[in-house]
């Protein structure tokens, strides 16, 4: 059965393809078994190959630029990280009936932190804030833009007047509050450093868990380099008021930076919440939670 649609341009994929494309391009894996991954993932669909391997196809075409940049990437970010990351195992090419690439992963076991909450939330912030700083210590040379590494206007801020009316005129938001919040992130001074390299979407759904602890990082669809502001969002996306400073801390990053990331909490809630609320309801939640737990701080 095909997944629900979220995007106008989203194309059709189901189990059928994705073992018939298996098929003919990666023979020796032909005839394993094709299961469907539940995930509030956007931009990607994903199937599980056998026992240890994960097939993941753009769901629209603005998403398949992103299979040149993980297979490319991925392999050079690995050896410096603290968790375990997709290794990319195979680049499917286009084909009849899917007219974009996609990727073959080595499977990571673990279900991702929506559904399997994490428990050991200390553990985890101090374990992805020092994931972030690994990260940023990579050399960033040659490496493509994030699109979250600009200013959180170029991602989102188009969107927040509209978002910002219709949640407020249905009770969702207080109006007037998120404006307000809003206006004072548009003041916030600007990152003036490198170019560093970001993985622009630590969402839970995009973080594993086993036993109730953070076991590895997926989807490096966002990685590129820029602002390291926007991966401050996992503080309000999944942590709490008393696991943020371990995270901060363990994140080796600015007032500014940190101030700068509390402004994409707020922005990523309102739009994201606004967007995906009937499509996604999902990420529609972690929006709402991110967004509740940044004002407070505002």
């Amino acid at each position: 059965m095909a997944a629900p649609k979220m995007h106008a341009d989203e194309v059709d994929i189901d189990s059928a393809l994705v073992a018939r494309l298996v098929a003919e391009q990666f023979p020796r894996w032909a005839g394993l078994p094709v299961t469907p991954v539940r995930s509030a993932g956007t931009d990607n669909a994903m199937y599980r190959l056998g026992d240890d391997k994960a097939v993941r196809l753009p769901r629209i075409p603005g998403a398949a630029r992103q299979v040149e940049k993980e297979q490319r990437w991925l392999p050079h970010l690995a050896p410096h990280l603290p968790l375990p990351v997709p290794v990319p195992l195979g680049k499917g090419v286009p084909a009849e009936g899917f007219a974009m690439p996609w990727s073959v992963y080595g499977w990571l076991d673990g279900a991702d932190a929506f559904d399997e909450p994490i428990a050991d939330l200390a553990h985890a912030a101090t374990v992805l804030g020092r994931f972030g700083a690994a990260l940023r210590r990579v050399d960033a040379t040659g490496g493509p833009a994030s699109f979250r590494g600009g200013h959180v206007t170029e991602w989102g801020g188009e969107h927040m007047a509209g978002a910002v009316r219709d949640l407020g005129a249905d009770g969702t938001i207080d109006a007037a509050f998120v404006t307000g919040a809003w206006e004072s992130v548009l003041r916030l001074p600007q990152w003036d450093g490198p170019a560093v390299w970001v993985h622009g979407d630590l969402l839970p759904g995009n973080l594993l868990a086993r036993d109730g602890r953070l076991s590895a990082v997926i989807d490096f669809g966002g990685v590129g380099v820029g602002d390291p502001a926007c991966d401050m969002m996992a503080a309000w996306t999944l942590l709490t008021a008393e696991t943020r400073p371990l995270f901060r801390e363990a994140a080796e990053v600015d007032d500014a930076t940190w101030a700068r990331g509390r402004g994409w909490a707020l922005c990523w809630g309102v739009v994201t919440e606004h967007y995906y609320r009937v499509t996604n309801p999902v990420l529609a939640a972690i929006a709402r939670r991110t967004l509740s737990e940044a004002l407070t701080e505002f």
